[in-house]
This record gives structure tokens, C-alpha cells and sequence, in this order.
């Protein structure tokens, strides 16, 4: 058997997420179905994680296995991305070893959440607007809060499979553009739902409803109904996936982040 990274991106608008859902297409039902058609074979891939409905990935990582191996990777990826679709890009299939899996032996995923300010209607479907100012120093003022803990029950998703809430968080900080702000977070791993969750509650500080007690507060309480609102996921992007050298050691990433 020979196993296989491929490294793609996707716009997530018209995806319920990666994950395959019974009666919703998904990146990964999409993959799963290219992959059939070049190779004659049936082929389930792998993701190194889960996206929602609607968030986007500038840089994603599957794996698949193959019990022949592939000689013409480079025309595979042609081939594929004649079938994917415009809301699919493939950059690169290569092998790795057996043993090597996409998720679990991922060290870091980092996301961005764009913020606008000012309406723009080319870039709404990329972007969040509020109807509110916010404050951008007490948002990063909480957002170092973060680095003190490493159960995140308050920002999860409810009733999942997860057998841990636990993550450590790397980088937690927004960054002001020309017309808002990025806040940019990587981590160990990520719940379902905890960065959507994590910028609303971070909102309801900028928008000082809360203050950065509080803030601590809806952590330490490990309630997520205590926690914000999430936000829409279209402004959420999977921006990078980053493996031990050894095993992954050519990083394509063509596709720049949204900004």
C-alpha cells in the first residue's frame, strides 16, 4: 500500500464543511469523487482537520492510500483539478510514508477571522462586518488570556465526539489592515467551532460588554453558554498546517491568505 499528502485549498461557499455529510456536499466528497474517476479505484481521503459550513481553507492536507503507486503525480494533479471544480485548487500530491497521517501528525494549524470595517461588497463573502465600533487593544489585551489556559469547554461545540477540550494555544493576536483587522490563532488543535466562538466572545469585549475579567471568567467557567455568539464562518480561513520536517518537507502553499 502507498500512501499519499495532497495539499489543496478551497473556497468553502458552497461546501458544508469537509467532513462528508449525508445530504450535503462537502470538500471532501468532492475529493473522494475526482480521486475515483483518475485513479478507477476507491479512494477515501483523509483531512487534517474539519472546516464548517462555509470556512474557507487557503492551505488544507489530506491523505489518501493507493495499493499501486503513482508514477505521474504532477499530471494527477492536472487531471484533478479539471474535475474539482472552481471552488477547489490542488497543488500537490506526494508520497509519504505509511505510517504518515494528516491529522494526527500535524503540530500547528493556524487561522485567520478578517474583520472589515467599512462596507465593501467585493469582499463579504470573505469578511465579517459588524454593525458595532470595537475596541482592537482591549480584543488582543483578552486575547492573551488565552495563553493561560488549555481547556477551551467554554468555546466548543456542543455534543461532539471530542475526548478532550483541551489545546494549547501558540499565537492568539489581531492585526489592523488598511480597513479592520485579522486575528490570527495557532494552535496544537482546535475544537469545532472554538475559533468562531473565540472571536465573538473577543467581540463582546471590543464592544465592551464585557470586560477582560469577564472574559477569564467564560473560560474558567467552562460553560459555552457563557461564551459569545459565534460568528459567521466566511470570514474564517485555515491559512497553514505544519508537520515535523521529516515528513513533510516540500510546503507549496501558491494560494495567499485573504486579505
Amino acid at each position: 500500500m502507498h500512501r499519499y499528502f495532497i495539499e489543496l485549498a478551497y473556497n468553502g461557499s458552497s461546501f458544508h464543511g469537509w467532513q462528508i455529510q449525508p445530504n450535503a456536499i462537502s470538500v471532501q466528497e468532492v475529493m473522494n469523487d475526482a480521486l475515483c474517476k483518475v485513479l478507477r479505484k476507491k479512494i477515501n481521503v483523509v483531512g487534517c482537520g474539519r472546516t464548517d459550513t462555509g470556512v474557507h481553507a487557503s492551505y488544507f492536507v489530506a491523505h489518501f492510500d493507493c495499493d499501486v503507486p503513482l508514477d505521474d503525480t504532477e499530471h494527477l494533479v492536472y487531471k484533478l483539478n479539471r474535475i474539482v471544480g472552481n471552488d477547489v485548487v490542488v497543488y500537490s500530491v506526494q508520497e509519504v510514508d505509511t505510517e504518515t497521517h494528516s491529522r494526527f501528525h500535524a503540530v500547528t494549524r493556524t487561522y485567520h477571522y478578517y474583520l472589515r470595517t467599512e462596507k465593501n461588497p467585493f469582499v463579504k463573502d470573505f469578511s465579517y462586518r459588524p454593525y458595532y465600533k470595537v475596541d482592537i487593544d482591549a480584543m488582543n489585551e483578552a486575547a492573551k488570556v488565552l495563553f493561560d489556559y488549555i481547556d477551551f469547554t467554554s468555546f466548543s461545540k456542543l455534543h461532539t465526539e471530542t475526548k478532550t477540550n483541551n489545546c494549547k494555544i501558540l499565537h492568539a493576536q489581531w492585526e489592523r489592515t488598511e480597513d479592520g483587522a485579522v486575528f490570527v490563532i495557532r494552535a496544537d488543535r482546535f475544537l469545532r467551532n472554538m475559533v468562531r466562538a473565540i472571536v465573538g466572545t473577543l467581540l463582546e469585549v471590543g464592544r465592551g460588554k464585557i470586560n477582560i475579567e469577564q472574559f477569564r471568567k467564560v473560560i474558567e467557567d467552562k460553560d459555552r453558554g457563557g461564551a459569545g455568539t459565534s460568528v459567521p464562518g466566511q470570514a474564517l480561513f485555515l491559512v497553514d498546517v505544519i508537520y515535523p520536517e521529516e515528513l513533510f518537507k516540500s510546503k507549496v502553499k501558491r494560494f495567499p491568505p485573504f486579505s
